[in-house]
C-alpha cells in the first residue's frame, strides 16, 4: 500500500476516476432527464421514455470515457467492476478502496451539478434507480445481478491479457455490454449495475428507498463474474502467495515508470 500511496501515477489514476465519473453520470443521466424537455418544433412534444436512447447514451459515454482514460487508470468506473478486478487479482485493496471513493463522488458532484440544469422539472428525481409496479425486492436483484454479471464478465474477458484474439475495440465492447444491461433491466429497475451511479441520484434527491438492491445485486454479479470467469472460464495459474501480493502491492508492472511517462499498462486495452 505504501509504495502505491507514494506513486504520482496512482493519483492521477484516482483523479481520472473522478473526472471520468463526473462526465459520464452528467451526461447519460442527462439523456434520460431530456425527455422532460420536449421539442414542439420537431413535432417531439410526447413526453415519453426511450430506453434505447438512454441504453446507448449510458454505454456509448463509458466507450468514450474508456477509450479516453483506459490508460491512467483502466477506467473502471463502477464499483462493481472495480470489485471484480479486485477479485481478480489485478489491483490491490488499497486501489479499488480509493477508485470506489472517487467514483462515489464523481456521480455525486455530476448529478447535483445536473440537477442544478433540469431545476425546472418537476418531481425531478435525476435518475433515480427504482422499482417497477409489479416487481418485487428480491425480483429486482436478481435482474440487478445478472445484468451486472454478464457487464463485469466481458470487461475480465476483453482485458484479459492472457488473449491474443481480440482485434476490435475493448471500450466499444464494454459500451456495448453496458447498453445491454440497460435494455435488460431499465424496465424493471431502471438499471442500476453501478453502485455509485446509484448513490448519486439517492443522495441528491433525498430518496434511499430499496437503495440496498443496488448495492447488494451489482456486488453479487460483480463478485460471481470474477469467480466464474478465474476459477472456470479460465483459471489463472497465480498461487495464493502472489494474490495476496497484489492484494496489498498493486501489480509490480502497473508502476514501474516514474515522472510523467504514460506507457504504464493499459487495463482496457488487451495486450
Amino acid at each position: 500500500m505504501a509504495s502505491e500511496f507514494k506513486k504520482k501515477i496512482f493519483w492521477r489514476a484516482v483523479v481520472a476516476e473522478f473526472l471520468a465519473m463526473s462526465l459520464f453520470i452528467f451526461i447519460s443521466i442527462g439523456s434520460a432527464l431530456g425527455f422532460s424537455f420536449p421539442v414542439v418544433g420537431n413535432k417531439t412534444s410526447t413526453k415519453s421514455q426511450d430506453n434505447v436512447k438512454v441504453s446507448l447514451a449510458f454505454g456509448l459515454s463509458i466507450a468514450t470515457m474508456a477509450q479516453s482514460v483506459g490508460h491512467i487508470s483502466g477506467a473502471h468506473l463502477n464499483p462493481a467492476v472495480t470489485l471484480g478486478l479486485l477479485l481478480s487479482c489485478q489491483i490491490s485493496i488499497f486501489k479499488a478502496l480509493m477508485y470506489i471513493i472517487a467514483q462515489c463522488l464523481g456521480a455525486v458532484v455530476a448529478t447535483a451539478i445536473l440537477s442544478g440544469v433540469t431545476s425546472s422539472l418537476p418531481n425531478n428525481l435525476l435518475g433515480l434507480n427504482a422499482l417497477s409496479d409489479g416487481i418485487n425486492a428480491g425480483q429486482g436483484l436478481g435482474i440487478e445481478i445478472i445484468a451486472t454479471l454478464q457487464l463485469v464478465l466481458c470487461v475480465l474477458a476483453t482485458t484479459d491479457r492472457r488473449r491474443n484474439d481480440v482485434s476490435g475495440s475493448a471500450p466499444l465492447a464494454i459500451g456495448l455490454s453496458v447498453a445491454l444491461g440497460h435494455l435488460l433491466a431499465i424496465d424493471y429497475t431502471g438499471c442500476g449495475i453501478n453502485p455509485a451511479r446509484s448513490f448519486g441520484s439517492a443522495l441528491i434527491a433525498n430518496n434511499f428507498e430499496n437503495h440496498w438492491i443496488f448495492w447488494v445485486g451489482p456486488i453479487i454479479g460483480g463478485a460471481s463474474a470474477a469467480l466464474i470467469y478465474d476459477f472456470i472460464l479460465a483459471p489463472r495459474s497465480s498461487d495464493l502467495t502472489d494474490r495476496v501480493k497484489v492484494w496489498t502491492s498493486g501489480q509490480v508492472e502497473e508502476y514501474d515508470l516514474e515522472g510523467d511517462d504514460m506507457n504504464s499498462r493499459v487495463e482496457m486495452k488487451p495486450k
